[in-house]
């Protein structure tokens, strides 16, 4: 895609966003289904996907776990977004490849160590890109890439979540 169609397309959005700032405030959805034994399965919109225990708190690793596929998130957002960010620098990537990898230490998950925290210890993102770009270029791709990666982003400032039991 061009810059100019990348424009083209978004233009409408963002008028109308600033003109009626409440069109801009969509609810996503995602719904699980628990499965046999100790699982639950995921409509992604595409496929459905089983999560289950990571092997290091007992799974068997035939099952997605939702560790993983958190990270899996961010790399696909931060892809995508880093996709929408050079088009809109007129920049093209010929190549590229983004890794997200985060720690965890299972003593927490597992309640093994109270004083373990359960989560991720750390998260890092790193981009590998082949371009015409400069190094300011492509850092300031990044820079903006970050700025609006929305899965990103959320991880950084994380939301009020509201957890409730429907019965």
């Amino acid at each position: 895609m061009k810059p100019e169609e990348l424009k083209a397309l978004q233009a409408p959005l963002k008028q109308k966003y600033k003109q009626d700032p409440e069109e801009a405030l969509i609810t996503l959805r995602a719904e699980g289904d628990l499965g046999e034994g100790i699982a639950c399965k995921v409509d992604t919109g595409r496929v459905l996907v089983e999560t289950g225990l990571h092997p290091a708190t007992g799974g068997d690793g035939s099952q997605a776990c939702s560790g993983d596929m958190l990270l899996q998130a961010l790399a696909a957002c931060a892809g995508v977004t880093l996709r929408a960010v050079a088009t809109a620098f007129g920049v093209d990537l010929r190549k590229g490849k983004v890794v997200a990898e985060g720690d965890l230490d299972f003593r927490g998950t597992l309640g093994v160590a109270k004083d373990i925290p359960v989560g991720f210890k750390e998260i890092r993102l790193s981009f590998e890109t082949e371009s015409d770009a400069d190094a300011a270029t492509m850092n300031k791709i990044i820079s903006v890439t970050e700025r609006y990666c929305v899965v990103l982003q959320t991880i950084r400032a994380a939301p009020r979540v509201v957890v409730s039991l429907n019965e």
